[in-house]
């Protein structure tokens, strides 16, 4: 199993927090699932992918190609659905992201944004210098409306086994919206777990050995 990391996130290459199009980062997942595969062959295969990575890791997979490649995909809080912070940035995001991509607007500190109820973790998380607590970048923003955009027209082309899982009182990611993904994907193996007043980063929350052991138990029973 692998997790996916888009370009100018963490440690890869590029301007910190800076997207120029997800679809590079989908591309690279391909391309690095093609490696995996040749470097492992005859083991299945399987996509974790987080929040925008969990878009990634979907958007790459309705491509019938790579849908044969893995055996299932875990998805914890997957930007399928996201609020923006005004309606006005849905309207001017595609202006202002061509001709400013990197200016960063000061929506909410993610220090600030509620993704876990465990303090010491957030401690943990933010303390990391790969951890970008800065203001969104235009560019980054739209691409992540695009990209939720394309999966709301797409979810019933998935057929790979799916095992999604988000909490309920996630502000950053609309749990509504893996609700959907599950109702709507063709899947013959899918899953879904929702929980009640848990946020954004569920490894990170107090509960966070629980929701592993779902997710091992998942994986347990397709190996």
């Amino acid at each position: 199993m692998f997790s996916i990391y888009p370009v100018g996130h963490g440690g890869s290459d590029g301007l910190h927090a800076y997207v120029h199009s997800l679809d590079y980062a989908v591309t690279d997942t391909k391309m690095f699932l093609e490696k995996v595969l040749a470097d492992n062959p005859g083991l299945p295969c399987f996509c974790f992918g987080h929040s925008t990575g969990g878009a990634i890791v979907l958007k790459a997979v309705l491509d019938p190609k790579v849908k044969d490649m893995v055996s299932g995909i875990i998805l914890t809080s997957p930007a399928v659905g996201v609020q923006p912070s005004h309606p006005i940035f849905v309207v001017l995001a595609p202006v202002v992201s061509f001709l400013l991509p990197r200016y960063q607007v000061s929506v909410t500190n993610k220090k600030a944004l509620p993704v876990s109820r465990d303090p010491e973790a957030l401690v943990a998380k933010y303390s990391d210098p790969l951890v970008y607590t800065g203001a969104l970048r235009v560019r980054t923003g739209h691409e992540i409306l695009r990209i939720t955009s394309y999966l709301q027209r797409n979810m019933n082309r998935l057929r790979v086994p799916l095992f999604v899982l988000h909490g309920m009182d996630d502000t950053v990611t609309d749990p509504r919206a893996s609700q959907k993904l599950y109702e709507e994907a063709a899947s013959t193996d899918k899953s879904i777990k929702l929980f009640e007043g848990l946020l954004h980063d569920l490894l990170f929350e107090p509960e966070r050995e629980a929701i592993m052991g779902d997710i091992i138990q998942w994986l347990n029973c397709r190996v």
